[in-house]
């Protein structure tokens, strides 16, 4: 299943590989090996936006509810995470809600189910003030964004779209959008190869306090109430179908690093930083921690109605074909979780 897509893992997939093992782009391990339970999978991103995986990782969370720490592999976007679930690569992620929805499509509903909410909001379109001087002045400017066919990716052509303003996939139209990975931006934006991005925490942050860029719009102003998905948690069916137990371990994870997150800031924003370290080397500045911590709503929550808002904006900037999201989504397990530790239950609506 899914055979074309294995032979595009490496270049476009794994980035960190840790934990206990290394991953492999084959499908073959599914959690049990003569018997043996073998260490979950999980993928996840360097962004804040993913904090309760750096939080479930980092402080052990994970691996106290699994019984041994996950291996885990780190993806700049979305689309490359979801190719090496489809590989057997990885057996959960955590993944912003356009990739999850292209997953689901592609497979026809059999590849992947969401099973948890991890944040919302904490994605911004940052502008070089001396280039664009406000939402007006666009028009023939480049702007960043993670990933072909990522959630911000997906957002910023949208957006664009409602305002009468072409940005096609080729890079053409009245506005260039490049697809290029967050760190480049970074660099092309100081350099000034690019006029803005449309980017989640903490690059949003590092762009406007690193690089004197200018917040010109908060996505979360976009969607109702200020709420949409900006990271869930996804498990591919072939595991959760074999490993049902594991996968309730991981959800029980999520809870409790959820929780961790909004009962203790100060040890969070630690642990996230010195996560983000080891992944790429060097800390955020404390200004850049806060400014980004302030963005993201921590909750489990999957705010289901912006994951259909989403497939639509998807389908109307030809990303994604005419989908029908009926049982994308599982939320048993973390429901029956909420309601014992008497907290309020989710929607898959």
């Amino acid at each position: 299943m899914h055979r074309r897509f294995r032979s595009r893992l490496v270049a476009a997939a794994l980035v960190v590989l840790a934990g206990s093992g290394t991953l492999t782009a084959c499908g073959g391990d599914d959690g049990n090996e003569g018997g043996a339970a073998q260490p979950l999978r999980l993928g996840y991103f360097p962004n804040i936006t993913h904090a309760t995986a750096l939080v479930g990782v980092e402080k052990g969370i994970f691996a106290k509810h699994l019984g041994t720490a996950p291996k885990t592999a780190t993806f700049n976007a979305g689309p490359a995470a979801i190719e090496a679930v489809f590989s057997g690569a990885i057996d959960a992620t955590f993944i912003g809600p356009n990739p999850a929805i292209n997953a689901w499509s592609r497979s026809k509903g059999q590849a992947i189910k969401i099973y948890s909410g991890a944040a919302s909001g904490g994605v911004s379109l940052v502008v070089n003030p001396d280039k664009v001087k406000g939402l007006d002045d666009l028009k023939g400017k480049k702007i960043a964004t993670p990933q072909l066919g990522n959630t911000q990716d997906v957002a910023i052509r949208y957006w664009l779209k409602q305002k009468g303003l072409t940005a096609n996939k080729d890079g053409s139209g009245d506005v260039k959008v490049v697809p290029q990975e967050n760190a480049q931006t970074l660099q092309t934006f100081a350099q000034g190869s690019i006029d803005g991005a449309w980017v989640p925490e903490p690059f949003a942050s590092r762009l406007i306090l690193e690089n004197k860029g200018k917040k010109i719009l908060d996505e979360k102003t976009l969607w109702p109430n200020g709420k949409f998905v900006i990271t869930h948690l996804i498990v591919r069916q072939e595991y959760a179908k074999k490993n049902p137990e594991q996968v309730k371990k991981l959800v029980q994870g999520v809870v409790e690093a959820t929780d961790f997150l909004n009962s203790n800031e100060a040890e969070s924003k630690k642990a996230v930083n010195d996560s983000l370290t080891k992944l790429s080397g060097k800390p955020l500045k404390p200004e850049v921690l806060d400014s980004a911590f302030k963005e993201i709503e921590f909750t489990t929550d999957p705010v289901a109605s912006s994951l259909t808002g989403g497939a639509e904006h998807a389908e109307a900037v030809g990303l994604l074909e005419k989908t029908d999201l009926n049982g994308i989504y599982d939320l048993s397990i973390l429901n029956q979780i909420l309601k014992s530790s008497g907290k309020a239950e989710v929607s898959d609506k």
